[in-house]
């Protein structure tokens, strides 16, 4: 952890885990975070160089906006295999140990295929993995932190208007990619698990929502970005750029700050206009 002790006595920062934010998009959201007052755990689940250089990033913008009277932010490396219900246990008990409960808990991590294949093609292996990592561990990682949350005697939120929970799914949830399929499933069934979510606990006082991004740039796109590079020329965004991390985490603050107070289960599309029907 980077920064001084907590003084028992100064109120304590809003809290949020944001799973895969050593890099990409969730890095995103963990910078904004950090810039508006939050303490982050920071989790990752191979690249540890990539969290500690997160990390950093987010002292330093902490730094810069410290605010008087809080206790310091606090950004601590958590490492966890999604996919795994004994990595997910051991998850939730480490940011639990270093933060208390939490307050915020944004569904960021996921995967693509290791190769594209047509569905023709595509084996049952690669299904398995995107659907274990990237909707069955946030369906489940939603629970643990549910429950703990809804525990007789739980502390409250740090936060005045209460615990909020994001799903970062994809344009991908009901855009239709046939060369990747396995992860267009994952992205649907994970936008449907954000409005179980949304119906099941906004009565507990907990809004959940569901951030879909569009064509970012990230690790993950760097492959194709010549591919995507032309469909942006040719206008299949209308706004006629990529997206960026920043723009998910700019999403992502607004929401967890409360101003979304009445929208429980709602999608919030980051996406430069895609979604728009248009002729």
């Amino acid at each position: 952890m980077l920064g001084t002790e907590y003084s028992s006595l100064a109120p304590r920062r809003p809290a949020a885990l944001v799973t895969g934010s050593s890099r990409g998009l969730g890095k995103g959201v963990a910078l904004e975070l950090a810039a508006s007052g939050w303490s982050v755990a920071i989790h990752y689940s191979g690249n540890i160089e990539a969290a500690q250089r997160t990390v950093q990033e987010c002292a330093t913008l902490a730094s810069a906006s410290a605010a008087e009277g809080l206790q310091p932010a606090k950004f601590e490396i958590v490492q966890g295999d999604l996919s795994s219900r004994t990595s997910r246990a051991n998850l939730v008990a480490a940011v639990t140990e270093l933060y208390g409960e939490i307050d915020a808990l944004v569904n960021n991590a996921g995967i693509a295929p290791k190769v594209r294949a047509d569905m023709l093609e595509a084996g049952e292996e690669s299904f398995s993995e995107l659907i274990a990592t990237n909707l069955q561990g946030p369906y489940f990682l939603t629970q643990a932190f549910a429950q703990r949350w809804l525990k007789p005697g739980a502390p409250p939120s740090a936060l005045p208007h209460g615990r909020k929970i994001i799903f970062v799914t994809s344009i991908s949830a009901d855009t239709a990619s046939p060369g990747r399929g396995e992860y267009c499933v994952s992205k649907a069934g994970l936008s449907m698990a954000a409005k179980l979510w949304a119906a099941r606990l906004a009565p507990e006082g907990i809004l959940v929502y569901e951030l879909r991004p569009g064509i970012m740039a990230t690790d993950m796109t760097s492959g194709v970005k010549g591919k995507y590079d032309a469909l942006l020329e040719q206008g299949i965004v209308p706004q006629k750029r990529w997206g960026t991390p920043k723009d998910l985490g700019l999403a992502a603050k607004a929401l967890l700050a409360g101003e979304f107070p009445f929208s429980a289960g709602s999608i919030v599309y980051v996406d430069g206009g895609f979604h728009i029907s248009r002729l």
